[in-house]
């Protein structure tokens, strides 16, 4: 039975991302960031007795937004264990696979979870709570370059080396503990009328790095060409530039660093056809109504035979 939950998360490009999977009822899909679910019920309901999902959540408070069915199947697992998973299943090749990438907005606006600007809270940030890693430790126990690289590539912060000095001055006498504490000590750094956005770049590359989205990323993506069945669909959110430049390069020319490769007869090696040369982004009305869509970028492609 389904519960409607969907104020835990609103789906982002909802319907492209039907239309994107071309569901046949009695195809197996997999949603492998379930979050609230909202996704995974639109696909779900698309689907006959035949059909089968799988959806894929690591956060332990996803859980509750899971229904029971016997063609729906909910694995508490990070999606880079995507192949393991499913033949733990008994499936080798699924008909299409949805990832929404980032933060659910529960994630967000649970303020315990630390995630937001917006709130106090302790220095978490992570996905999994469980995790061992935590937003805490980057932040105080990271070498200062190691920081700043992270800040700079993550958070594309200009100013990435200045910010990580601050922290580094800062924590050599005191460990910085919230949220709060951490935007304060970086003040300094922020530009002038742009604060907000400075503070968010900021959680953003803390966040990346203490989840290793783009690692979890990249391994995920490259399982998908063995786990979909020839024509099986790819449907990638992307909030990132870093994350969708993976993207586009793995569904382009078959690799994540954009390389093209041959066989010995000169045929590319590609397991992907793209079906939108360029990303689909969200309607203005779909920001308006859902402002977490705004950086939003959709990117589809088959899988070749």
């Amino acid at each position: 039975m389904m519960e409607n939950k969907t104020a835990y998360h609103n789906p982002v490009m909802l319907n492209e991302c039907l239309d994107g999977l071309a569901i046949r009822p009695d195809g197996v899909y997999v949603d492998v960031t379930f979050g609230g679910g909202g996704h995974s019920k639109a696909i779900f309901s698309k689907l006959s007795s035949n059909g089968h999902l799988i959806a894929f959540d690591q956060d332990p408070e996803a859980r509750q937004n899971a229904w029971v069915a016997p063609n729906f199947h909910f694995i508490p697992s990070n999606f880079s264990y995507l192949k393991n998973q499913l033949r733990q299943l008994g499936i080798t090749q699924v008909d299409g696979i949805l990832a929404d990438l980032g933060v659910s907005s529960h994630q967000f606006d649970a303020d315990y979870r630390g995630f937001s600007i917006r709130h106090e809270a302790p220095l978490d940030m992570r996905m999994n709570t469980n995790a061992s890693t935590s937003a805490l430790d980057v932040v105080n126990h990271y070498s200062e370059n190691e920081l700043a690289v992270v800040l700079k590539k993550y958070g594309e912060l200009k100013n990435a080396f200045k910010v990580a000095g601050k922290i580094a001055q800062y924590r050599s006498s005191k460990i910085i503990e919230s949220t709060t504490e951490l935007m304060k000590v970086v003040e300094s750094c922020a530009p002038k009328l742009k604060q907000n956005k400075f503070y968010a770049l900021l959680f953003q590359a803390i966040r990346m790095e203490v989840n290793k989205e783009v690692d979890v990323l990249s391994d995920f993506l490259i399982q998908t060409a063995e786990c979909l069945k020839p024509d099986g669909r790819l449907v990638v959110i992307s909030y990132h530039s870093l994350e969708d430049r993976l993207v586009k390069n793995y569904m382009k020319r078959g690799s994540l660093n954009g390389e093209i490769t041959k066989d010995f007869y000169g045929n590319l090696l590609k397991p992907f056809t793209e079906l939108n040369r360029h990303p689909i982004v969200p309607s203005e009305e779909e920001i308006i109504e859902n402002s977490r869509a705004r950086s939003a970028k959709l990117r589809i492609a088959y899988r070749n035979e």
